[in-house]
């Protein structure tokens, strides 16, 4: 059953179509990517849907609740880690999960039993006295995702989840985003550049470029369609987003991602 989709979802800045006509449906419990090249509208898309963008034309739902007429209903049912850090550095990671608690009006009889089960369920019990600005960038990314888990969201948006991490870094996360699908039923939605992981976590996959859906489906059924002896879902990234690998972020935008990943590594 759909939890998450999307009508003829469009934004538009002047003339340009950063997102164009995007219609999905996202059933319960799964864990979707929305993959494409840098500039192929990915961000754009899940700021609409997570209510921090007005569309230009269409609308969204989750849970069944339309993302226009009822924003403050459809941000309690989500959780959001985006590419950019949301930990404070100067605290420690319970400290971090506290305030957390308190922005999402967890009450004061439950935040302490909620604070404790989060750092449990991501491996994070022995550091959690420890400021954050002394974790790894695998922690940090844990407890990004426990912050945003605090208030049990029905689907969880994470934008670019391991990136500037190892890959023992990335594996842990993998693990935990599993448990998350496996434990709690919650529905994943991702945006990554790496094709691995996609294919590892997701069990359906959308490709954007330049704004447009151009293939949605399982990966395995995306990889047979190019009929290709051992097709991998880097060959279905390139061959349906044409190619198209240059980046179509701006200086600022460059700048911010690059600077992310460095802190996280």
């Amino acid at each position: 059953m759909p939890i998450l989709t999307t009508n003829h979802l469009t934004r538009q800045f002047g003339e340009f179509k950063a997102v164009n006509d995007l219609s999905i449906s996202v059933n319960q419990g799964e864990i979707f990517g929305l993959l494409g090249p840098n500039g192929a509208g990915k961000t754009t898309a899940i700021k609409m849907i997570i209510t921090l963008l007005p569309p230009t034309h269409g609308t969204a739902s989750i849970g069944g609740l339309d993302i226009i007429r009822n924003p403050s209903e459809v941000r309690r049912l989500i959780g959001y880690v985006p590419q950019i850090l949301s930990a404070d550095g100067t605290l420690t990671g319970r400290e971090n999960l506290l305030v957390f608690s308190k922005l999402y009006d967890i009450p004061r009889r439950e935040r302490e039993k909620r604070i404790n089960e989060s750092l449990e369920f991501m491996g994070l019990n022995d550091a959690s006295g420890k400021l954050v600005k002394n974790y790894s960038g695998g922690m940090i990314r844990r407890l990004e995702i426990a912050q945003s888990m605090l208030h049990r969201p029905k689907v969880l948006f994470l934008d670019e989840p391991t990136i500037g991490l190892d890959p023992v870094g990335r594996k842990i996360v993998w693990d935990h985003i599993e448990k998350l699908r496996s434990d709690y039923g919650t529905t994943i939605f991702i945006t990554t550049h790496y094709m691995e992981e996609a294919d590892k976590l997701c069990t359906h996959v959308g490709i954007m470029n330049q704004g447009k859906l151009a293939a949605i489906g399982v990966p395995a059924e995306l990889k047979a369609s190019l009929e290709k002896e051992n097709a991998t879902l880097e060959d279905v990234f390139t061959h349906y987003s044409c190619g198209t690998l240059e980046s179509g972020e701006s200086y600022r935008e460059t700048s911010m991602t690059r600077r992310t990943a460095g802190r996280l590594a």
